[in-house]
């Protein structure tokens, strides 16, 4: 995710944070999440998308994840982005963070490393990713 914020150096978004979030709020927010858009394998047509996406407290789109070369390589799989609005943010704010640490220092370390070439060291700076081991039900209405 640090990418997206160009490592720190688009302009608002200057602070790159790491928050850590309980599981069950995370899964709360899926449970209650509608695609960002129209998904006709998934919604059984347009109006009643729109209808639940106007209801939903939680976003969520499916991402083309990169590797370090970014646009050059796309990998073979998605990642989850989740927006959240309404009772979700309040209870993100208030129920599900248990940490947030301050990355920036890190991000600009990984960029610089990766503007030089050094792909090896960059990579070995990145935080450690897995799958999140989910129940296929929690995901069914939001995967096609």
């Amino acid at each position: 995710m640090m990418y997206r914020c160009g490592w720190g150096a688009k302009a608002g978004q200057e602070t790159v944070l790491a928050v850590e979030i309980t599981r069950n709020g995370f899964e709360w927010a899926l449970r209650h999440a509608c695609l960002s858009s129209y998904a006709r394998e998934v919604h059984p047509d347009r109006a009643t998308w729109q209808r639940q996406l106007k209801r939903a407290p939680t976003r969520v789109q499916w991402d083309p994840e990169r590797d370090l070369h970014l646009h050059l390589h796309p990998m073979p799989y998605r990642s989850l982005q989740l927006g959240l609005a309404g009772e979700a943010a309040g209870r993100y704010a208030d129920e599900w963070t248990v940490a947030i640490r301050d990355v920036t220092p890190l991000a600009h370390k990984i960029q610089g490393l990766v503007s030089g070439g050094d792909l090896d060291s960059a990579a070995r700076l990145l935080p450690q990713e897995r799958p999140y081991p989910i129940e296929d039900d929690l995901l069914a209405h939001l995967c096609g």
